[in-house]
């Protein structure tokens, strides 16, 4: 590639992406550990077999029937006009960034949180600026109040719960960064794990506040990954804009009608997030039990770490057949929550290689 006239910012740079080993116990990519079950899956077949029918044709470009279904789910008095669909919430992502952010602006974001933030901003040619978080992992306020006020950004992004330490954001915490950003900038908060966290939504914001977005998945708690469909709850207005920055037919036919039927099977696909939670608890009390540290978490994962050799434990955890995600914290894993016998076989092996200091043994 060095002979390509590519653009400078992207010399050396990797495709992003997490390891795929082919190991037995995969913790290291937040999936829901639980398949669609055989109804779900009927359905979705039964709606893709009778659209396919009309697969000549252009998908509905505005998903009218499928942002429908959204704020069915959603509720909170939001109207479908206030709803928008992309590929995952990374293109929902590149929508916002590519309709408000750009060239001589800025996205702020708050360190650690997700590794695609920069990458977003990179591709649409947005500067990206992270204000540390505190070492409980909680966002300074004060000092974002500073940072904000000194060079107001763009775009902020926020995760709640943040990847990687499953930290929250309270209502009251959004709405003073919502005052702090606004009337020049956007709000986004991510809350691609919302469903697993027992704090309330920013959605019940999202009436309230006009430079707020809030970005959700169907690829965590409803366990459809493979389905690649994100949705960003706002005001009409800033849906619009979303509406001038996609792409033509950027969302297929076969993925709206999927969704459409998998959203009639919410409170099935739903239902495996209560175990996720407990096994979450449980991992928690077992590395609490051995002084191990970890970050609360109320997402579906958890944080463990600082550890004394962090890149040696994930090398021997994959030696011995269980994956989990190295990350930009010094010393820190992260692992997802998967069945509980995945569960079980990290703890078993987690423990033959850590002792009570966080040491490998």
């Amino acid at each position: 590639m060095k002979s390509l006239p590519l653009r400078t910012e992207l010399v050396g740079e990797e495709p992003y992406g997490a390891p795929t080993d082919p190991v037995p116990v995969r913790l290291n990519v937040n999936e829901n550990p639980y398949p669609p079950p055989p109804e779900v899956v009927s359905a979705i077949g039964h709606r893709l077999a009778e659209s396919a029918a009309s697969l000549n044709r252009y998908p509905d470009r505005e998903v009218r029937r499928l942002r429908t279904a959204l704020a069915d789910y959603v509720r909170r008095d939001i109207d479908p006009s206030q709803i928008w669909a992309a590929n995952g919430s990374n293109e929902v992502m590149h929508q916002i960034l590519g309709a408000f952010a750009g060239p001589n602006r800025s996205l702020l974001t708050f360190a650690p949180s997700y590794s695609m933030y920069p990458v977003y901003a990179r591709d649409t040619m947005t500067k990206f600026r992270a204000e540390d978080r505190s070492p409980d992992f909680s966002i300074d306020l004060d000092r974002a109040a500073d940072t904000i006020a000194v060079d107001p950004p763009a775009v902020v992004v926020v995760a709640s719960p943040n990847n990687p330490t499953g930290t929250p954001l309270s209502p009251d915490e959004v709405r003073r960064l919502h005052n702090l950003v606004e009337p020049t900038g956007i709000l986004v908060i991510d809350e691609a794990y919302a469903e697993f966290s027992d704090s309330d939504s920013a959605l019940d914001l999202v009436g309230e506040l006009d430079h707020l977005i809030v970005v959700r998945t169907l690829s965590k708690a409803f366990g459809l990954a493979g389905l690649r469909l994100g949705y960003a709850v706002a005001s009409a207005d800033v849906v619009d804009a979303l509406r001038i920055v996609r792409l033509p037919y950027h969302l297929s036919t076969t993925t709206q009608e999927a969704a459409i039927a998998a959203l009639g099977f919410a409170d099935e696909l739903l239902a495996p997030v209560t175990e996720v939670m407990s096994e979450r608890e449980k991992l928690m009390a077992w590395l609490c039990e051995r002084n191990i540290p970890y970050a609360q978490s109320q997402a579906n994962f958890v944080l463990i770490g600082p550890l004394v050799d962090s890149t040696k434990i994930f090398a021997k955890l994959r030696d011995r057949g269980v994956l989990v995600r190295e990350t930009s914290i010094p010393g820190c894993l992260r692992v997802s929550i998967g069945t509980p016998v995945e569960n079980e076989t990290f703890r078993e092996k987690f423990g033959e290689l850590v002792d009570r200091t966080g040491a490998v043994e």
